[in-house]
């Protein structure tokens, strides 16, 4: 059985994260010792990295929640674990694709800056009128 404080250092989840966890149904309730101290078993420890390694990934709170849901069953197809996974991979290259923009723009605003005073400034210009920019970066 491990106490909260350990779960959170062998899973790098903090403990305010972990009783979040707890709250959104994600980590079961754990058991309570004599001294109402939380125990939790290696299942929830491996349960809480299972989290961790799916939020580091970017998946929010309710596609692990499905994920989570899916695992209980290891003989059913994984269509659906599939799918949510390329959804996310999707919602990744979309914030690539928009970060690309935003470092096309603030490169091409950052050298294009000639002004030796505020007052000249293109970078202070660029960002006081948005008609000044390339194209839609935001």
């Amino acid at each position: 059985m491990f106490s909260i404080g350990d779960l959170s250092r062998r899973t790098g989840v903090k403990v305010p994260t972990i009783r979040y966890y707890e709250q959104m149904g994600l980590v079961a309730a754990p058991e309570r010792s004599e001294g109402n101290q939380r125990r939790y078993s290696r299942q929830e420890l491996e349960r809480l990295a299972f989290i961790r390694h799916a939020r580091d990934l970017g998946f929010a709170v309710e596609d692990i929640r499905s994920l989570i849901e899916l695992s209980a069953h290891p003989e059913q197809p994984c269509g659906h674990a599939d799918r949510i996974a390329e959804e996310q991979l999707i919602s990744v290259r979309e914030k690539i694709a928009q970060l690309k923009r935003l470092e096309a723009e603030l490169e091409r605003i950052a050298t294009c800056c000639n002004g030796k005073t505020v007052g000249d400034c293109y970078v202070i210009r660029a960002l006081s009128d948005h008609a000044l920019c390339a194209d839609e970066h935001g």
